[in-house]
């Protein structure tokens, strides 16, 4: 798993994550305006997009700009990364504007979603910091660490950060969120074979939380706060 700071040029964050062979670029944008439901109330919005390369996996796929139309499951998981870094971030600290994560997947082995969470707190850090540096915000906004990994039942056993090949012959499938002080922002969990028990369960989320502290520990030495 690798962390790459400072990847593009204009974005005030940009980061490429490598978790195996899934990349990501995750770049941060800020817009000194709020979406109008926020309109007067002295508060920012943090938000995500997310989109796949034609090529980011074995077969082309359309561009969805090509339809016309986002899919569910990109909406959906658009939406689980702007929940994802608003549940360590403080609005009203922020001000009245929008730091947009834009997350492109340029390579795709499974657990694109949960690395684009990862990706994108950091490159949410990295354009808080320049907030900061330029006087824009007094303090900080961001409250804690967030990272997300995906973990599965595969042969009966529980597997850390699944790729393609054993996403597609996992029994369970679950994606889990957490903060660096350890609580969960989301935890989603579905049975693709037989139903998991709740001892597989909890086997899971304990080799997640495992994992997402690895993680968040990799994303402390990325931003030099170790």
């Amino acid at each position: 798993m690798r962390i790459q700071r400072g990847y593009t040029r204009h974005a005030e964050g940009s980061v490429l994550i490598e978790f195996g062979d899934t990349r990501v670029l995750c770049a941060a944008s800020v817009d000194e305006k709020v979406p109008a439901f926020l309109k007067d109330r002295n508060r920012g919005w943090v938000t995500a997009e997310y989109g796949m390369l034609p090529r980011a996996t074995g077969t082309r796929t359309e561009r969805e700009a090509a339809r016309g139309r986002q899919s569910g499951r990109t909406q959906e998981i658009q939406r689980l990364i702007g929940r994802s870094l608003r549940a360590v971030t403080d609005l009203e600290r922020l001000g009245a504007r929008t730091i947009q994560i834009d997350c492109d997947v340029i390579q795709a082995d499974g657990g694109t979603r949960t690395a684009s969470i990862t990706g994108g707190f950091v490159a949410l850090h990295d354009a808080v910091s320049r907030l900061l540096l330029a006087g824009a915000i007094a303090e900080s906004p961001i409250l804690d660490y967030v990272a997300a990994v995906s973990v599965g039942m595969h042969g009966g056993v529980p597997v850390l950060d699944l790729d393609y090949a054993e996403d597609a012959a996992c029994d369970t499938d679950m994606n889990v969120v957490m903060t660096g002080s350890g609580a969960f922002v989301e935890i989603q969990g579905t049975a693709e074979g037989r139903p998991f028990t709740r001892g597989d369960m909890n086997a899971l989320v304990d080799l997640a939380e495992h994992g997402i502290r690895e993680l968040i520990g990799r994303q402390r030495a990325a931003l030099g706060a170790v």
